[in-house]
């Protein structure tokens, strides 16, 4: 009889599990229905569907853990295991826990179309009163159009700021770059025997310019002159 409950044990908790499973996916596929773009003011033949198998295999494994708790009783003078009380309690919050999933995401499904149904309410009582009041639709479509233009200027004021902010930086280094050329040229004045020395090197760059057109030019006479 041991021997019989314990397959019988473990063919229900397999069961179990697998319910567990089809739980799982179908309520990956009731949430997709409150994710839409463009809910359906009312429940598609689909969503009623998954729905109803979220809702029967929720009973089916009520109906599994209500017989695995009967085999743990009859067990109970065999000294049950720990391990099999843990399993049965395991399942037992697995389902709590989608039960309470499946009542959310019915929360969130009737929010969502009450949303949706709202603002499509909305639409349709703007279009017929657009259409009752000629003169309201165009003084309407006036405003959107004056909308559009002042978004357009506040982009455009946007864009010209951001050019005079960098036209503001680009002036604010060359100043700075001044700054820094005037206070090497100072330091370099007081600098005792400086300005010699530049003046020095720059004599001495225009001799040896001299010195190289006088060359070049020697050179240039005698291929003229031997030619």
């Amino acid at each position: 009889m041991a021997a019989t409950s314990g397959q019988g044990w473990a063919q229900l908790r397999q069961q179990a599990r697998s319910l567990e499973t089809q739980t799982e996916t179908l309520l990956h596929t009731y949430s997709q229905f409150s994710a839409q773009v463009h809910i359906p003011a009312k429940p598609t033949e689909e969503e009623k569907t998954t729905e109803t198998k979220l809702q029967e295999l929720l009973e089916k494994r009520d109906t599994v853990i209500a017989q695995l708790n009967r085999i743990l009783d009859s067990e109970a003078s065999l000294g049950s295991s720990a391990l099999k009380q843990s399993n049965l309690s395991l399942l037992r919050d697995k389902l709590a826990d989608h039960r309470r999933d499946l009542s959310r995401l019915r929360a969130t499904l009737k929010e969502a179309r009450d949303r949706a149904n709202l603002l499509g309410s909305v639409r349709d009582d703007i279009s017929a009163y657009r259409a009752a009041n000629p003169e309201a639709a165009e003084a309407d479509y006036m405003l959107d159009e004056r909308g559009r233009i002042d978004r357009s200027h506040d982009a455009t004021d946007s864009v010209l700021s951001q050019a005079y902010a960098v036209q503001e930086g680009f002036a604010l280094q060359r100043e700075r770059l001044a700054n820094i050329n005037r206070r090497i040229t100072l330091a370099a004045s007081q600098v005792p025997g400086i300005n010699t020395l530049i003046t020095r090197i720059s004599a001495k760059k225009r001799r040896d310019g001299i010195i190289m057109g006088s060359f070049i030019a020697f050179c240039f006479l005698m291929v003229w002159l031997f030619s």
